[in-house]
């Protein structure tokens, strides 16, 4: 899946990627995310190799 949304959320500081991701999905799903998107993401963040590049992900997906 090639998504190119991108969420208005702030991440707080010294967050982990389940922590942060949790955060994001609610993010997501007042922006009206589908499912199908945020559930990809969830993958992206739950499969990443460590804690930095779960939270790559997310910033991939967040607007600066």
């Amino acid at each position: 899946m090639n998504i190119r949304k991108k969420v208005r959320w702030n991440l707080p500081p010294d967050t982990n990627r389940y922590a942060a991701l949790d955060l994001w999905v609610r993010a997501a799903e007042d922006e009206d995310w589908s499912d199908a998107e945020i559930q990809h993401v969830m993958d992206e963040v739950v499969e990443a190799e460590d804690n930095a590049a779960g939270l790559e992900v997310l910033a991939w997906y967040t607007f600066k």
